[in-house]
């Protein structure tokens, strides 16, 4: 997984202890060849010595000591020889034996770094890749001749190299920078942090970035300031509810008993167009604190078996005259193998999907078409809206669910919301992603919630 250099500086060292043995060995034949020599030149010194006359022998004698001591030199040459060779030997197994430990090391650095939930690379400091692990090849699309070339070339879609010119700039560790790129149709945020990599002696030789796949926490984030926002709001609706319906009531009655009195009056018409007005603002008051109440009260879900097609199949037919009126063609695409079986809520499950048509609908005044696709992997299913319209505008992902926010020329905004509090309560999630072709919601839930309360 990791760059691993080259065998050529253990070939060469491989070679130059083989060339040492060599050279030890042939300087050792050759010492004992010439030590054999000097033998034979001491048996022929020897020889003289006992045939020459006594007057001549004392020079005979110097030149056999002198063959002696090329002998004994001869002999400690041989010794150092041998001592050089087991030298060498040693130290080549000590060399091997350095050469494993570090492999393991790199073995085990290896090993960790690519068990590690987040991607690391580290570039020289021309900005070259010098290795990636296994997460940094998920996360930046495999390649592999990506080590050795520069960071650039690593990814068309995340601009690292860059990032790492502006952090040796400033060189500040708490430095950031999220990416978002598109991987397998959903979007995924990635946050990059840099850091100096420096050698034994302290001298920067590179970097190493990281990369961290935040796309679950940012969820959970806006999920946890969706909760924030929503927490209150119970106690705040049972105490809106209790002091405007109060009044409202006394004055839906005393408009009635207005128009009782008035009745067989001479009244003008815009007096009754008055009444009218009140008693229609009155109703709409009283329509959005019930809406107000329900989103913000605490229910039990009725669980029970639900069938995905069938609840698909009712709410298609109950929007299909909307939709004809609205252009809309409705496309159901039922997979082949049958859906499961889930245990959720019917009736609340068919408030969000009945929510997102009409919501889809409401995108397209110029017509379209609606897809339905209901789907499952494992102990998950749920159901994805796709609508043809032009998208929703980046600049209000992040107000979708929000209570009472909508871009209709009519309705409270809570529509969405109560959909996304519904999805919670079955420990599932509502999503969706846009673009200028259109807009998907997915309805995600668990076959069974393992939440058997559901209270929220």
């Amino acid at each position: 997984m990791f760059r691993v250099h080259t065998e050529e500086t253990g070939k060469f060292y491989w070679l130059a202890v083989i060339g040492l043995l060599l050279m030890s060995a042939a300087a050792l034949g050759v010492t004992i060849w010439v030590m054999v020599d000097f033998l034979r030149e001491q048996e022929i010194v020897d020889e003289l010595i006992r045939k020459l006359p006594d007057d001549a022998t004392k020079s005979a004698e110097v030149l056999a000591g002198e063959l002696r001591w090329q002998f004994r030199l001869s002999m400690l040459v041989v010794l150092n020889l041998v001592v050089t060779g087991f030298a060498v030997v040693l130290l080549w197994r000590a060399y091997r034996s350095s050469q494993e430990s570090l492999r393991d090391i790199k073995a085990l650095a290896g090993d960790i770094l690519s068990s590690m939930d987040q991607a690391v690379i580290t570039t020289d400091a021309d900005g070259n890749v010098t290795s990636i692990n296994r997460r940094g090849l998920e996360l930046v699309g495999p390649q592999e001749e990506c080590v050795g070339h520069p960071l650039s070339m690593l990814s068309d879609k995340l601009p690292l190299d860059d990032f790492r010119t502006q952090w040796q700039v400033e060189k500040n560790v708490a430095m950031t920078r999220d990416f978002t790129i598109d991987g397998n149709g959903s979007e995924r945020t990635l946050r990059a942090f840099c850091q100096t990599l420096s050698d034994h002696e302290d001298n920067e030789i590179g970097n190493v970035l990281q990369l961290r796949d935040i796309t679950e926490r940012l969820l959970i984030e806006d999920r946890m300031r969706r909760m924030e926002r929503y927490m209150g709001l119970g106690t705040l609706a049972v105490g809106l509810h209790h002091e405007i319906k109060n009044p409202l009531a006394a004055l839906s009655l005393h408009v009635q008993l207005l128009e009782e009195e008035i009745d067989g009056g001479n009244t003008s018409n815009e007096t009754w167009h008055m009444l009218g007005v009140i008693k229609t603002e009155v109703s709409r008051i009283g329509g959005v604190l019930e809406g107000f109440r329900d989103f913000a009260s605490i229910d039990r879900l009725n669980l029970g078996p639900v069938d995905l097609q069938e609840l698909i199949k009712r709410q298609v037919e109950l929007v299909r005259p909307t939709a004809l009126q609205h252009q809309v063609t409705l496309d159901t695409q039922i997979p082949v193998d049958d859906l499961p079986t889930i245990f959720a809520d019917q009736v609340r499950l068919e408030q969000v999907l009945l929510n997102l048509l009409l919501n889809a609908l409401d995108a397209m005044p110029d017509g379209g078409s609606v897809m339905i696709k209901p789907f499952h992997s494992g102990e998950i299913a749920g159901i994805e809206v796709t609508d043809s319209g032009s998208g929703i505008p980046t600049s209000l992902h992040d107000k979708v669910f929000d209570a009472y926010f909508t871009t209709k020329g009519s309705g409270t905004g809570l529509g969405l919301a109560m959909c996304d509090k519904i999805m919670r309560q079955h420990d599932g999630s509502l999503a969706f992603r846009s673009s200028s072709k259109g807009t998907t919601f997915e309805m995600t839930l668990p076959i069974r919630p393992t939440n058997t309360d559901q209270s929220e």
